[in-house]
């Protein structure tokens, strides 16, 4: 681009890569790239019409958010998860959001953030009649806002590394699986016992929560 400087290029071959991740996940997600599947790169590069450097950034984000898994002479596949995988997953997130419910309990004042959770419960019972993609994303969103509202980076960094996962675990299992644990009245149950300032209950609640989803997934 003539004239350009180097903080706009730059900008221009983020937004190319972003647009690669998004419509990378969405492909994942639904399923058009199914678990197992080999990624070829002058494929994918062709089909969404950028370079092959730039597809390499995309696949490396997707590797570290766990959604490819590397295979021989570095090949990428699409990461294909079993039964342990998810219950390990769901074991992780039970400990992670009971740590962050508990620690929600333990503010003086929870208005703000029983305010911010059931704008996210909203949010996901307004994406009822959406696509699988959008309602997956407004369920983490609710997950993603109570570990942000502990103010705890750490917790939040460590949750956010099992997203990719969490869409896989959804994936194995199939749609109507998947939708079945999106159900707002199971996540206002959530938002009612931090409501109360009950540690025990809150935790309990959100182990139940994770215990019941796992289950639901491999069933």
């Amino acid at each position: 681009m003539a004239g350009a400087t180097a903080s706009l290029l730059g900008l221009q071959k983020k937004s190319l890569r972003e647009q690669a991740l998004s419509a990378l996940r969405a492909a994942i997600t639904s399923g058009e790239l199914e678990p197992g599947r080999h990624l070829v790169e002058t494929e994918l590069s062709e089909m969404l019409q950028i370079s092959r450097g730039t597809l390499r950034e995309a696949l490396r984000q997707l590797e570290q958010e766990g959604l490819l898994s590397p295979g021989p002479r570095g090949r990428l596949s699409v990461r294909h998860l079993d039964e342990k995988e998810i219950r390990d997953i769901y074991s992780v997130r039970a400990a992670l959001e009971s740590l962050a419910a508990r620690t929600l309990c333990e503010l003086p004042d929870r208005e703000h953030v029983i305010t911010s959770l059931r704008a996210a419960i909203e949010a996901m019972a307004a994406a009822e009649k959406a696509s699988l993609q959008e309602r997956i994303e407004s369920d983490l969103e609710f997950h993603r806002t109570l570990c942000r509202l502990t103010g705890n980076e750490t917790l939040l960094h460590s949750w956010e590394s099992l997203e990719g996962s969490i869409r896989m675990s959804i994936m194995f299992a199939g749609r109507d699986k998947g939708v079945k644990n999106m159900s707002v009245d199971r996540h206002y149950d959530i938002v009612t016992a931090i409501e109360t300032g009950d540690a025990s209950l809150a935790r309990n609640t959100i182990r139940e929560h994770m215990d019941t989803a796992a289950a639901n997934l491999v069933a």
